[in-house]
């Protein structure tokens, strides 16, 4: 059997890429490269972009990830995750109007474009609020508001800020969580482990300091993460999950490029790995649909 190629697109070979590199030479796969700032894609001259049986984007920027899938998949190469999902999950909006559509439940928001209309909403929608800007991760740029004079600071900083990420005001409501979050890792059908992020800060993310412990996939935890990764459209995805004491389990955000370095030990599950079979099946989707569209001889 012919070994699958798998182009690797990255910024840099951090733990997750090392892992990921291991598991991918371990199940045979032939590796290539990508540096994200080197690559050149042709356009309009019928060449190869690259020769590739399947794609893994981990790219540390989201504008490269994304104009890179759009590019592989007008050259019709499988890619993890598709351009559809990855373009929904790197925008916070347009996750949220995703979830909303398949009815997931999720914290309440609120969208404003300017200033004024974001202090109107935060105030409809009652302090405290978190307000966050629509593209970011690591829990970069988040903005506990508790009072209208927070608010107005806030919100003239991001105004003044003027960039793409603060033009818009994502306004959430906030959700007394426990002290804890969940992260829960969906490779296509499966949700293949959940940890507990736990911290004594308003902010869990174990890039800010946030610990990790293992978190039982229950029948609710699985059919919630698979309603919300449908929505997005599916593939490898971490989900952050809020445990509101009314409502039950919330979606807070979904991630098309998880880190998970942290969360291996404590779910006992070979995240990489898993990763790996998935991006494999996928290639092998892939050439199994071409075969069927190339015309006999």
């Amino acid at each position: 059997m012919t070994a699958i190629r798998v182009a690797v697109i990255l910024s840099r070979i951090r733990v997750e890429e090392k892992l990921l590199l291991s598991a991918l030479e371990a199940a045979g796969a032939v590796v290539q490269l990508l540096d994200d700032g080197e690559l050149v894609f042709p356009l309009g001259d019928g060449r190869p972009c690259l020769e590739a049986d399947v794609v893994l984007e981990r790219s540390l920027s989201a504008a490269r990830g994304l104009y890179a899938l759009r590019l592989l998949e007008l050259a019709g190469i499988p890619t993890v995750n598709r351009y559809a999902t990855a373009a929904t999950c790197a925008d916070k909006l347009l996750t949220t109007a995703a979830l909303t559509e398949a009815g997931v439940p999720q914290p309440r928001a609120r969208i404003a474009f300017t200033a004024e209309t974001a202090l109107n909403a935060i105030e409809e929608l009652g302090y405290p609020v978190v307000l966050k800007p629509v593209v970011g991760s690591w829990g970069r740029l988040l903005a506990r508001i508790n009072d209208r004079d927070a608010a107005e600071a806030v919100l003239e900083h991001k105004e003044t800020l003027g960039s793409y990420q603060h033009s818009i005001f994502y306004i959430q409501e906030y959700v007394a969580k426990p002290g804890r979050d969940i992260r829960a890792f969906v490779i296509g059908e499966e949700t293949v482990g959940a940890i507990y992020r736990q911290s004594p800060h308003w902010i869990t993310n174990t890039a800010r300091g946030g610990t990790a412990s293992r978190c039982e996939v229950t029948p609710e935890i699985h059919a919630l993460c698979q309603r919300a990764a449908q929505a997005v459209g599916g593939g490898v995805l971490a989900l952050d999950l809020m445990e509101d004491p009314d409502r039950g389990l919330l979606v807070n955000e979904v991630n098309h490029t998880m880190e998970f370095r942290n969360s291996i030990a404590p779910t006992g599950v070979d995240i990489p790995a898993r990763v790996v079979q998935y991006v494999l099946r996928q290639a092998r989707v892939g050439v199994a649909s071409q075969a069927v569209l190339e015309p006999a001889l």
